[in-house]
């Protein structure tokens, strides 16, 4: 044996004990067997033994490695860890790590993800979306109510209230629903895809609010009083947070309550006296109870010797002295309510704290912990509804709807168009189905909920675009007859709140994903903060299996790049195998970059909001890749679904691929180097191709099983506009044939217009019996009704003084 052999032999034999992951001790076991070969073939004498001896003896030696080294690193990570506020140490630690850790280790194992159940509705909840959420859907006129009213009428809030609509969250012992996470995405999905301001006046108080709150935290008098009140509608809630100087960065409220005595029901307590300004609150025009987050000082120390007490929460009745409530904003004319919250010197007994004195000051951690489940649910839950509706209709439409003489949706700008609508809302169902099972197995995955809110949001921006490109010019003018022009005014509403889209991607998803994601990160932080021989402990744990972490993803992203990851397992040996082999690559090199940059520029990183940004992309195309693998397992895999799956993960895999390279780019010469390593021959994914966007457009141009699947669970009764539209649809298709047919009778070629002339043509001709031609007719009412836009009289669009204004000039 040659000495080159030889070390290409050991290069391989460790290479791939790192490649697993294995200890320090199977990688110290590998040497010396590499080395005691060496030394049978006379190949070198001691020298590598004494340089294995040199760097191997003291990270295997504990009280070496531990009072030497980890001391050492432990007493400079110490001074240059960033310094790290309450509120930031309190978001980090709530909610719990999910798949999302998995897929941050390098190696996600695929049999796990397929393992995780996947969520059913009960009879209960089937019932509910099939009985209560179409009746509602019926009962709301949507231009009705945003045009006119500016409200939904009244006796769609009783129909709400009457069927518990504000109580899915709530427990049944206390008169709630008590649905499952995934019911409740269900009923929103149902609800958004009909109309924006109905899912969104639901979707509140079944999020962040009173009820959640309450339920996690509230006293047993707190809950006794207002869960059942709750849950019949007898109280309406809102919750407020958001300030003028305190939005997207909302541990900054300014908003105060100072800890004193005063007076309450003629005696004095012990109470808080509440100066605040919150504006953006949903449905607090007509809350009846008023959740409210404010910073809690006791400069008396009337309660303990600490000050600064913390964000703090509590209750308050809607008439409660000193509260100014009930003026409303105007949210892009999708008028739920919303509006702003004042209140000067209001003073309230302790008891108003929800969870009463012991959970004063930890407000924000409870927040973030509800925010975590009600941002996985309520904003793409409503995304992912709209955009299966608007993937339907508008595939609708483009088989309704001809210029030159086809229907538009045979034209190849629009199937791009609608190829991006089908992949989208494949996708979109797809995160919101696995995401909220996270839920329903007890997982709180605050990572995923920024990811689902950011990414669902952003998907149905371009979703709905796409939609007004393709109906052009009936998209654009609102009425009755419009079903699009509501939905897209409000869409920036959703990229707004709970967290703006800016932040949220470039601060929020990795800045707690590199941390709560990552195997060791955590670990670290913490260790670093404790004291003596336990702190010096964990951290020499928690440092050296990060240092074989880094070696381990070092190796396998080297492996991947030079193209190993064809030889990786995959679950599956069809189509989709590509597909996880994909993503383990790109996991690996996440793990991998993630740990470079947090070497690299430390604390520098969370300023570094692009760099940041491109990380968190990665950690978020992994999580939605592998909610649309899970989603067709879960579905068996059916044949008919190929090109929307293919679709998706082919154009989430591209953007993951994208991000990756960007990061990469403008990373500097360690970047450049990364890049040589991981992309040696370029770019491995490509951008989904016509022939799938041609698959996707017929797919949403006629009935059929995969469409069907796609549009589960909307609203498409005839008594709403997308209902409607399908089934004019129908008509359309059973007329095509016989059209034909009576061109072929007449001998020349006929307009696809004026489809009763054509019937009554085809009776003539003796082609079409009664029935047809009725149907030519039919048809024919429907396409245009479908096709036309709405107009006015010029006094029917004023709005405010003027329309008052006119009406008194012309009684």
């Amino acid at each position: 044996m040659s000495v080159v052999i030889w070390c290409i032999a050991t290069l391989i034999v460790l290479g791939a004990i790192l490649y697993r992951g294995a200890s320090l001790r199977a990688f110290t076991l590998g040497t010396i067997v590499m080395l005691a070969i060496g030394s049978l073939f006379g190949l070198f004498a001691y020298v590598p033994w004494i340089i294995a001896a040199v760097i191997l003896v003291p990270f295997n030696l504990g009280f070496i490695r531990k009072n030497i080294l980890a001391k050492r690193i432990l007493s400079v990570y110490r001074k240059i860890m960033p310094e790290m506020s309450q509120t930031e140490r309190e978001a980090l630690e709530a909610g719990t790590v999910w798949w999302d850790g998995e897929i941050f280790r390098g190696k996600p194992n695929w049999k796990k993800l397929h393992a995780i159940p996947a969520s059913k509705l009960t009879a209960e909840e089937q019932a509910f979306i099939d009985g209560p959420c179409d009746e509602v859907c019926a009962l709301l006129d949507d231009w009705y109510a945003t045009h006119e009213l500016a409200d939904m009428p009244e006796h769609v809030w009783q129909y709400l209230k009457d069927n518990k609509f504000f109580a899915m969250i709530i427990k049944k012992e206390y008169g709630g629903l008590e649905f499952s996470a995934y019911a409740q995405s269900r009923v929103l999905q149902k609800l958004s895809g009909h109309s924006t301001i109905l899912a969104s006046t639901v979707g509140v108080p079944n999020s962040l609010g009173p009820g959640e709150l309450l339920q996690h935290y509230g006293t047993k008098e707190q809950q006794d009083y207002y869960l059942p009140r709750l849950a019949t509608g007898e109280d309406i809630p809102c919750f407020a947070l958001t300030s003028p100087e305190a939005g997207s960065d909302a541990g900054a409220i300014p908003d105060t309550g100072i800890v004193c005595k005063g007076q309450w029901e003629g005696e004095e307590v012990l109470g808080i006296r509440l100066n605040f300004n919150k504006r953006y609150i949903t449905l607090a025009p007509i809350a009846t109870v008023v959740g409210l987050a404010f910073k809690m000082y006791d400069p008396e120390g009337l309660i303990g010797d600490q000050e600064d007490i913390g964000i703090t929460c509590a209750l308050l009745p809607r008439d409660i002295e000193g509260m100014e409530i009930g003026r409303r904003h105007l949210p892009l004319n999708v008028p739920f309510h919303n509006g702003p919250i004042r209140g000067t010197d209001v003073f309230i007994p302790m008891s108003f704290v929800i969870g009463g004195q012991a959970m004063a000051g930890k407000g924000w951690r409870m927040l973030m912990e509800c925010l975590s489940v009600g941002r996985v649910i309520t904003l793409p839950s409503n995304s992912a509804g709209g955009a299966k509706s608007l993937a339907l209709v508008t595939g609708a439409y483009s088989r309704i709807r001809r210029q030159f003489k086809l229907p538009i949706g045979k034209m190849e700008g629009v199937e791009e168009a609608m190829a991006r609508i089908g992949g989208n809302a494949y996708l979109m169902d797809a995160v919101t189905k696995f995401s909220t099972t996270g839920l329903d197995i007890g997982e709180k995955p605050s990572v995923i909920s920024a990811i689902s809110k950011y990414h669902m949001t952003e998907k149905l921006r371009q979703v709905m675009n796409d939609a007004m490109d393709i109906h052009g010019g009936k998209g654009i003018c609102l009425g009755p007859n419009n079903y699009l022009g509501r939905g897209y005014q409000g869409t920036p509403v959703a990229i707004t709140v709970e967290g703006a889209n800016i932040l949220t991607r470039s601060l929020m998803i990795y800045g707690q994903g590199a941390i709560r994601c990552h195997p060791f990160v955590l670990e670290e932080m913490e260790a670093a903060a404790l004291k003596g021989k336990e702190g010096l402990d964990r951290f020499d744990k928690a440092l050296f299996g990060h240092i074989g972490f880094v070696f381990s993803n070092f190796i396998r992203s080297l492996w991947f790049g030079v193209g190993g990851a064809r030889f990786t397992s995959a679950p599956a040996n069809d189509s989709t195998a590509q597909y996880y082999r994909m993503m383990t690559r790109f996991s690996s090199n996440l793990a991998l970059m993630s740990d470079v940059a947090m070497g690299v520029l430390g604390g520098e990183l969370k300023r570094r909001e692009r760099l940041s940004a491109r990380l968190g992309d990665m950690l978020s195309y992994l999580f939605i890749g592998s909610a649309i693998l899970k989603r067709f397992e879960d579905d068996g895999r059916p044949a008919e679904d190929l090109p929307l799956m293919h679709w998706a993960m082919q154009d989430s895999l591209r953007k993951l691929q994208e991000s990756q390279l960007e990061f990469l780019e403008n990373f500097g010469a360690i970047g450049s180097a990364l890049k040589v390593m991981m992309y040696p021959f370029g770019r491995i994914v490509k951008a989904p191709s016509d022939k799938l966007g041609h698959q996707i457009s017929r797919i949403l141009m006629e009935p059929n099983a995969a469409r069907t699947r796609l549009g589960e669970g909307q609203f498409l009764s005839e008594k709403g506009p997308f209902g409607y539209v399908e089934a004019v649809l129908r008509d359309i298709i059973a007329v095509e044939p016989l059209h034909d047919k009576v061109q072929k009778a007449a001998g020349e070629r006929l307009s696809f217009t004026r489809l009763h002339e054509i019937g009554l043509r085809g009776k003539e001709l003796g082609v079409l019996n009664d029935e047809e031609v009725a149907l030519f007719k039919r048809a024919e009412e429907g396409r245009l009704r479908v096709i036309n836009v709405d107009d006015f009289a010029p006094e029917d669009l004023l709005a405010g003084p003027a329309a008052h204004q006119w009406g008194r000039d012309n009684s």
